[in-house]
């Protein structure tokens, strides 16, 4: 089949991040903040026009909000003239499944654990920190086992601020190396920090347990660089691994059939 140049869109709670594929690799990348829809149509609009003379191309978009998600797939539909693919709806996401027979979980989640086996092929965990942090595991066989979910450091910063008549409203920032908080804005950010470095350590040792091997382990989202870079415990940084599973899935469901009879 010609190859497939792909426009993957991901919508977040509180950034979009939108990348244009061209021979399986990432082109060009954009980073939006908030669900800016006029930015988001314009940088989807200017990577549709570079690959105009594509034998094959396509826009997948994958969102946690699924009122967000219809609107900007109309903009975009209207803009373009063309039909824009919706993950977990029109295009399946590949990864097998072991979880609770109602249960739903995201398809932010999937994608990433999707990625993370058409990268690895072998049994990983996937550390996705951003609004929330989800810590999941895929087996070797490629089969999503779910996690655990938990606040990102932003939002924890806020509820402390919220729920508290004198802790400071505060943006995260990475704590130096000292391991003592001195006033209490330093405090909360260790505190945030190290709550989310330790959950993800110890949720690693609980699959590695449970699953009697030690699996490499991802880490992605906005915060990952900040958290996990330098980090033993991390194998791999991959920032842009939603998108590579929207990449994945689209490849998948958009090939062209085969012809049983050549």
């Amino acid at each position: 089949m010609p190859s497939l140049d792909l426009i993957a869109i991901s919508v977040g709670n509180t950034r979009t991040h939108v990348g244009l594929f061209r021979n399986d690799e990432l082109d060009q990348s954009v980073d939006i903040e908030g669900t800016d829809r006029a930015k988001i149509v314009e940088v989807v609009t200017e990577h549709w026009k570079a690959c105009a003379e594509s034998e094959k191309r396509a826009v997948a978009m994958a969102s946690v909000n699924e009122v967000t998600a219809r609107e900007l797939r109309s903009v975009i539909e209207d803009q373009l003239g063309e039909e824009v693919y919706e993950l977990g709806t029109d295009l399946p996401v590949p990864i097998g499944l072991a979880l609770d027979p109602e249960a739903t979980p995201g398809v932010d989640r999937l994608l990433c654990a999707a990625a993370s086996w058409d990268l690895l092929k072998q049994a990983c965990v996937v550390i996705n920190a951003g609004t929330a942090v989800t810590v999941d595991f895929v087996d070797g066989e490629g089969v999503f086992h779910g996690g655990v979910i938990a606040p990102g450091v932003q939002m924890q910063l806020d509820a402390l601020h919220a729920g508290t008549d004198a802790l400071p409203q505060l943006n995260f920032s990475k704590p130096d190396g000292e391991p003592f908080g001195r006033n209490t804005a330093s405090a909360m950010q260790r505190g945030v920090y190290h709550g989310v470095r330790g959950l993800a350590w110890r949720m690693v040792e609980e699959f590695a347990l449970a699953y009697e091997a030690f699996p490499l382990v991802i880490a992605t989202g906005g915060n990952a660089s900040e958290l996990f870079d330098g980090d033993e415990l991390v194998n791999r940084l991959i920032p842009e691994l939603e998108l590579r599973g929207i990449l994945a899935s689209a490849k998948l469901a958009l090939a062209e059939p085969v012809d049983s009879e050549e």
